[in-house]
């Protein structure tokens, strides 16, 4: 790829892949707010501003190198984590499951919408003259649409894997008996080390590819898009 060619693929993705990201973060501390934790809120993070939400290595640096090393066919990130005091939810136990489940739904909400960009760009670019500022821009937004329905979904099924810290960890924390929950909570500083060994073993592609690809059929089918 010469360097027009990632100069153009780093601009069609970078807005889906920041605010996959971005907006997953405020997402739980919206939720948070409507259950009694207004601690994400009172820092300023329950905002659409991208700025509040980016950790430098997990929103910038390392979507960055994951696509280089993979020929920019896969990426995934995170932004600085909201902080939740679950002592503060009027529910602790039920209200920690629907906080976190607020980022993964947020994701296939975004899903959902760059599908609709990816089908507006797809009805008005095919009637575009080609190698027009029309045609040009109806491509740039059918390939981030694409992006970003790619791109959330992959979020969203990583994040429901029930590895602590991430999201799907807290659903099933939150179902446990508190002694095993407790127990189970331990695992987390070791999280980041089972994801890496799932990366580097090959096993995390086959967990996630199965749902993103069968989601992604769904959602180019509920926007009239080919499956092709």
């Amino acid at each position: 790829m010469d360097i027009g060619g990632i100069v153009h693929t780093v601009a069609v993705i970078a807005l889906p892949l920041l605010f996959a990201i971005t907006l997953h973060e405020a997402a739980h501390g919206w939720v948070a707010s409507k259950f009694g934790d207004k601690t994400a809120l009172m820092l300023g993070r329950v905002t659409l501003n991208p700025a509040k939400h980016i950790d430098p290595f997990g929103t910038i640096i390392l979507p960055i190198m994951m696509l280089v090393l993979s020929n920019f066919s896969f990426a995934f990130g995170w932004a600085k984590p909201v902080p939740v005091n679950w002592q503060n939810l009027r529910k602790p136990r039920r209200d920690m499951a629907l906080v976190a489940l607020a980022g993964p739904a947020a994701n296939l909400l975004m899903a959902l919408l760059w599908g609709l960009v990816a089908k507006l760009s797809y009805t008005f670019g095919s009637g575009a003259v080609p190698n027009t500022i029309g045609a040009s821009v109806a491509t740039f937004f059918w390939y981030a649409g694409l992006f970003g329905i790619n791109i959330n979904l992959i979020l969203m099924v990583l994040n429901l894997i029930p590895v602590p810290p991430l999201d799907g960890s807290r659903v099933v924390s939150s179902l446990l008996p508190p002694h095993i929950a407790r127990k189970y909570e331990l695992i987390e500083p070791y999280g980041i080390w089972i994801l890496l060994g799932l990366i580097v073993f090959g096993f995390l592609s086959k967990i996630l590819l199965p749902p993103v690809r069968y989601l992604m059929g769904v959602i180019l089918s509920i926007v009239g898009l080919p499956l092709g």
